[in-house]
């Protein structure tokens, strides 16, 4: 796959409702919607008040629009996208349609997302399955060290494109190629990096993709997306609901009751998805996201990064070598005198940071200003003394 063009993207703060006193460096826990998103959501919900001007032919136009934006930030066809209400769900569905055989392995990151690992206890338990956790040591990195634990017993591999407690990088396309290699199935969880790094399906070779949209896609909590590979598309959906079936959209042969599915991975679609308010306000996120360019915001939050790292460096917080983190994010080491009220005294002071185990997790965005760097700094500076 040839190498996208990347050009870095000027500040964006005018697209968002974030006054200049705030210096909000948490898109890891939650993106915030454009205004424009916002405003899409609010005509959206509008319409509910006069139910009566919404054509039947609407319960299907906002997927039937929104479908291909979501492959296309994946580089997948939009046969494979499907709509759902949060990560649990879309893995749920994997692992409804991913057969186990007692004592194969299904290996998990250490500190792994609990809705990426409360899933596939439940499936090993269901299956006969067996639990392996892997963990970077010395200095073999996390990457490299679930390569080194995929091996022909292993039957299925869930992860992330990004840990989410600090940014570590995961080579899915060297993953990917292992997974194949020894027949087991890969899942991957992509909230902590969809929007914000490139990701092609067609290098990875996924079974299951899924990925929630009120982080870096920008959009309305319970939204998301999951995508199934094209061998994956026949399977058996979470929940049995009409607008997934085969001629749902003539409302009058609804009572005509049919075994056959829309086509694609249209069948695991969430029940109520014709959502009027969330939808809109999703697509008009993705779509900025597409006009920016996936390309085009890795590289440029990577540059801003780049340049913050080094100033936590120089205060002794360590955020581990640039090419084994993801370019979007930081996780940087806390030392053991850090108080414990951290983040609440940064939020004091209007400076919105995260703490995931010990380490501050840092995740600016196309809106983040110099002066909101130097803030944050300097409160560093002030709180860690």
């Amino acid at each position: 796959m040839s190498e996208p063009a990347r050009d870095l993207i000027g500040n964006q703060r005018d697209l968002f409702d974030i006054p200049a006193g705030v210096a909000f460096l948490n898109v890891a826990t939650m993106g915030p919607l454009p205004i424009a998103a916002c405003e899409a959501g609010q005509r959206g919900l509008a319409r509910k008040l006069h139910p009566w001007t919404i054509p039947d032919a609407d319960f299907f136009a906002d997927t039937q629009r929104l479908r291909p934006l979501l492959a296309k930030l994946i580089g997948a066809d939009e046969a494979g996208i499907a709509f759902v209400p949060s990560v649990s769900y879309g893995l749920a569905t994997a692992a409804r349609n991913l057969a186990l055989e007692k004592g194969q392995k299904i290996l998990l990151l250490a500190d792994q997302f609990p809705s990426n690992v409360y899933t596939w206890c439940e499936h090993a338990r269901a299956t006969g399955a067996v639990i392996e956790t892997v963990a970077a040591a010395g200095n073999v990195s996390l990457s490299d060290a679930l390569l080194d634990a995929i091996t022909p017993d292993t039957g299925l591999v869930a992860c992330a494109q990004v840990r989410w407690t600090d940014g570590a990088r995961i080579d899915l396309a060297a993953v990917g190629a292992r997974c194949r290699e020894v027949g087991a199935a890969l899942v991957l969880d992509l909230t902590q990096s969809c929007g914000a790094m490139v990701f092609d399906v067609d290098e990875v070779k996924p079974e299951f993709v899924v990925t929630a949209g009120y982080k870096w896609l920008l959009g309305p909590y319970a939204t998301g997306f999951l995508y199934a590979a094209p061998h994956r598309r026949g399977g058996t959906p979470l929940e049995q609901n009409w607008i997934t079936r085969e001629g749902a959209s003539d409302f009058s042969r609804l009572i005509d009751y049919t075994d056959a599915y829309a086509p694609g991975a249209e069948r695991y679609d969430m029940g109520a998805r014709s959502n009027f308010a969330l939808l809109p306000a999703l697509q008009a996120s993705v779509q900025q996201i597409l006009d920016w360019g996936v390309a085009n915001i890795e590289a440029t939050l990577g540059h801003q990064n780049r340049a913050l790292a080094e100033a936590l460096e120089e205060r002794g917080l360590t955020t581990g070598p640039e090419s084994g983190r993801g370019p979007h994010y930081l996780g940087a080491l806390l030392p053991q005198t850090a108080p414990d009220d951290l983040t609440a005294r940064l939020r004091s002071e209007n400076i919105y940071v995260s703490k995931r185990a010990s380490r501050l997790r840092i995740t600016p965005h196309l809106f983040t200003t110099q002066s909101d760097i130097a803030r944050f700094l300097g409160a560093l500076d002030r709180h860690l003394a």
